[in-house]
């Protein structure tokens, strides 16, 4: 399935105005905000989220770069081109987990 079919089977993420991520630390790691470029990934991010817990860990990863379809092999093929994408190839190497913060939109 392409990505722009799978973002319309995601619950929407209009009522969000970014997440971020956070480390085992509590420390930022990173902005996913809900603009054009990156709402599709903020979507992707909050699904996992509400899938898993809360937290992007190896297995809620796996599950992204299928969500991301079209786009993770882009991102394979291309390291950097994909920042979002990028860090969950990071995920599953290194084991990590993320806490994910939603912050509402105003």
């Amino acid at each position: 399935m392409a990505f722009a079919d799978t973002l319309k089977q995601l619950p929407p993420a209009a009522h969000l105005a970014e997440l971020h991520l956070l480390d085992a630390a509590g420390e930022w790691v990173a902005t996913i905000e809900n603009k054009p470029g990156k709402a599709g990934a903020l979507a992707v991010y909050a699904a996992l989220a509400a899938r898993h817990c809360g937290h992007i860990d190896a297995a809620a990863a796996e599950e992204g770069l299928r969500l991301f379809a079209e786009h993770t092999e882009a991102a394979r093929a291309h390291p950097g081109s994909h920042p979002n994408i990028d860090r969950l190839f990071d995920i599953i190497a290194s084991g990590k987990r993320l806490a994910v913060k939603l912050v509402p939109a105003l």
